[in-house]
């Protein structure tokens, strides 16, 4: 596509608005990163894991006026909503899914900065810089890359000449994992490099999962990690994928899947052995491709 600037609609992504006088300190309970300590001004990838440590779902948490948006799979937004609610108890937090009052749009290329200037909406300075104005936030995910969330009621006027899966791809050339229903509850976040990504801290109080998140990364436990690949046929999110040094069982499960290429997890022992790794047994092989940051 041969256009400098692209912008894409995110139908495939849903939001929940989180407010109240206590959503903070409920995030930061809940989600695996530091939501304590966030300032107006940013953005932060988090995620939401089962007290088994698997996620259950992927957001990146936007500081909104009285609270927080949290983006995350559309397919995802009513269970999860539903889900987190129940752990509200007495604290004085709303959550709800807003998925239908916001427009979420991707943004990325040469160029894109002055689309977001004429909307009126500052560019932000540095990734996960977040800007608002009008109503809108502008949260840099990569230089010149953004998402932009607007109100439903708000017209925002922007020339769509791109779709979600260009937006995808660009999301699996990143490396940025994103939990959906078909891949919900399978995997530890270390699986899914969400601390390479800048997901997990470390330091911060206890959340849902949080011993067996430390212990895969302070034990060596960790049996797979995610890679990018290239398949010559179409991939879909859960499916399984096999390997020429494990026989007749998975070797791994494709996390997301775009354009001809696919995040996926895979057993660490066969990227170490350089196996081959097939859609199917007997298939053809994909190819591995490099992240753009080190295991």
């Amino acid at each position: 596509m041969n256009i400098a600037s692209l912008i894409a609609v995110l139908d495939g992504h849903g939001v929940l608005e989180v407010t109240g006088e206590e959503a903070r300190a409920f995030l930061h309970a809940q989600l695996s990163n530091d939501i304590e300590n966030l300032g107006t001004g940013q953005a932060r990838y988090a995620g939401w894991c089962s007290a088994k440590g698997r996620l259950l779902a992927t957001f990146l948490v936007v500081p909104h006026d009285g609270g927080f948006l949290l983006q995350l799979a559309r397919d995802l937004a009513p269970a999860v909503a539903k889900r987190l609610s129940m752990f509200i108890l007495r604290t004085k937090v709303k959550l709800m899914d807003a998925s239908a009052q916001w427009r979420q749009f991707g943004l990325w290329g040469d160029g894109v900065e002055a689309q977001l200037a004429a909307l009126g909406v500052a560019v932000p300075g540095e990734d996960l810089a977040v800007t608002h104005a009008n109503g809108a936030f502008a949260v840099r995910v990569a230089p010149q890359r953004y998402v932009l969330l607007v109100p439903a009621a708000t017209r925002a006027e922007l020339a769509v000449n791109a779709s979600a899966d260009d937006w995808a791809l660009a999301e699996i050339r990143a490396g940025r994992p994103q939990v959906v229903q078909a891949t919900q509850d399978q995997f530890v976040p270390q699986m899914v490099n969400l601390e390479l990504t800048g997901g997990i801290d470390f330091h911060k109080g206890c959340y849902p999962g949080q011993e067996i998140v430390a212990r895969t990364q302070y034990r060596g436990q960790l049996k797979r990690r995610m890679v990018r690949l290239r398949a010559p046929l179409t991939l879909r999110p859960g499916q399984e994928l096999y390997s020429d040094d494990i026989s007749g069982q998975p070797s791994g499960a494709v996390v997301n899947a775009a354009g001809g290429e696919a995040l996926a997890v895979l057993q660490i022992s066969t990227l170490e052995s350089g196996a081959a790794i097939r859609a199917a047994a007997g298939g053809a092989a994909l190819e591995v491709l490099p992240l753009p940051y080190s295991r």
